[in-house]
């Protein structure tokens, strides 16, 4: 089983490689957070934002690739963790069918976000991390 969460802040600090996102759960109280890189939380902050790029990055070259192949990200899976990382899967539907593709949530939010696609944490996820 899988709870909806939402984005809900993004913490920037320029003095370190290791920015924060923070997920809770829609409709409840459990939020917990993850530790990404730099590059994804400033591609999440542009996205969030609407702020354009000269040339695609890889979120958007992404997103441009799955549109062009007449699919559509249905949602975001944050579906493990092992040894404090986390791991999850974009679900992704064309022509009827469902496929799930690995990918790290840092990722998987920066090509989401900017389109609204809903993330799911799986329950056993949210009950280690103690939210």
């Amino acid at each position: 089983m899988a709870v909806q969460v939402e984005l809900k802040r993004i913490i920037i600090t320029e003095t370190t490689d290791q920015q924060v996102i923070y997920l809770k759960e829609v409709g409840g109280e459990r939020a917990f957070p993850i530790v990404i890189g730099s590059t994804e939380a400033f591609a999440i902050d542009r996205r969030l934002k609407g702020q354009p790029t000269p040339r695609p990055q890889t979120h958007e070259l992404l997103s441009d690739v799955i549109e062009k192949l007449d699919a559509k990200l249905e949602r975001i899976l944050i579906n493990d963790l092992q040894d404090h990382t986390f791991f999850a899967k974009l679900v992704i539907r064309q022509n009827g069918k469902t496929v799930e593709v690995d990918s790290r949530p840092s990722d998987a939010i920066a090509l989401g976000v900017a389109n609204n696609v809903p993330i799911f944490v799986a329950e056993h996820v949210l009950d280690e991390v103690g939210g």
